[in-house]
């Protein structure tokens, strides 16, 4: 998440240096985005047949090569095939982390797992965005890829001396497939489906409310773009709180309050953004946000890895990808309709949206477990 994000605050260094308009030097960022969205489909497959560690362990070792490759650049063009080199790799990290926690980690213990991987990955994206706007200003630029050229280095040599001490024999419910019948396995599954279907809801209603949440602020509160972009930045501040506590909240909710609680918090405060006629109450409305957020997509990333077992990578790496796909479905939608309609309403309708989502799912989480206790 670092690296995805690393490129955030240098664009308009970026611009200078090769002499070349934001919008041209914006590249960095979404090329690197539309690789990284694709290769999601890629490494489920492949991680299933050649073993999730490995892969991830290789994808490291690239993410070096890549990120070094970037420092060194000379002009844009080769600047931008870095990053792709870098996205490339990048895309098998998170979902193949996931798969390999759901096959080494007990379902009963996976969800308070994968709540720490999850405060890496909100970690990685404020040091991303911290550290490149830092040694941008300082050092310059091409030392903050230096840096997370040496981070990846370190990574891949704790995971080879690592992997001696692991077994990496398949688990037992684990049958390697061939491409088309792996996904096949995915598809004919309902309660995949749904999940997948979740996901895709998921991207599209939240994080594009997360993505017009700033410009909201800004356009109808009239506060400046910094002051709004750091009230935004409190989500991501509420979804670390959230797996900070975890291990308490987790126990005392269970899957379906988790997902019907968090589901009501997130859609709540995304409406008192919406509609509040006093700014400062999206401080805690943000915070809560992410706080709601987290419950939520957590239960649902714990679903993730258990939704086909004998293809959990590939499973894991289609929820990402229907995540992904949403996502930019999402930011595209709603820029859309607030050409005809004010923010406020968009964003009031999209809230009830989530709430209704987090209710949907809470409740077919709750099916899904009765059936499961059926069968056992």
């Amino acid at each position: 998440m670092a690296v995805q994000r690393i490129c955030d605050p240098m664009l308009p260094e970026l611009s200078r240096e090769f002499s070349a308009p934001i919008s041209e030097v914006a590249q960095v960022i979404s090329v690197f985005a539309i690789v990284y969205g694709l290769m999601q489909l890629f490494y489920g497959p492949v991680g299933d047949r050649l073993g999730k560690y490995r892969v991830v362990m290789l994808a490291t070792l690239v993410c070096t090569v890549g990120c070094v490759l970037s420092a060194l650049s000379g002009d844009l063009q080769f600047l931008v095939a870095a990053r792709v080199v870098t996205a490339l790799a990048a895309a098998a990290i998170i979902p193949l982390t996931m798969a390999w926690v759901g096959d080494m980690v007990h379902y009963e213990m996976r969800q308070e797992t994968l709540a720490r991987v999850g405060l890496g990955t909100m970690l990685g994206i404020t040091a991303g965005q911290l550290f490149g706007g830092l040694l941008t200003d300082t050092l310059g630029w091409r030392w903050a890829f230096a840096l997370m050229a040496a981070f990846f280095c370190s990574v891949t040599w704790m995971l080879w001396r690592h992997s001696a001490r692991l077994d990496h024999t398949p688990p037992a419910d684990h049958a390697p497939a061939g491409f088309f019948k792996q996904l096949a396995q995915v598809a004919h599954n309902p309660w995949a489906r749904t999940l997948l279907g979740t996901a895709l809801l998921e991207g599209a209603t939240v994080f594009g409310l997360l993505a017009v949440t700033a410009s909201h602020l800004h356009h109808t509160h009239g506060i400046s773009l910094t002051l709004a972009g750091a009230t935004t930045a409190l989500f991501g501040l509420g979804g670390m709180a959230y797996m900070a506590s975890a291990k308490v909240t987790i126990r005392r909710f269970g899957e379906v309050g988790l997902a019907r609680y968090g589901g009501w918090a997130l859609g709540s405060a995304f409406g008192v953004i919406a509609l509040t006629p006093w700014w400062p109450l999206a401080i805690p409305a943000c915070f809560v946000a992410g706080f709601g957020f987290a419950m939520f997509h957590n239960t649902m990333q714990a679903k993730a890895t258990q939704m086909v077992p004998t293809a959990r990578a590939t499973g894991v790496t289609l929820f990402a990808g229907f995540l992904f796909l949403g996502q930019s479905l999402g930011v595209l939608a709603l820029a859309a309709l607030m050409g005809h309609f004010s923010s406020s309403a968009v964003m009031a309708c999209d809230a009830v949206v989530v709430v209704a989502l987090g209710l949907f799912f809470s409740r077919a989480t709750a099916q899904r477990n009765a059936t499961e206790a059926d069968r056992t």
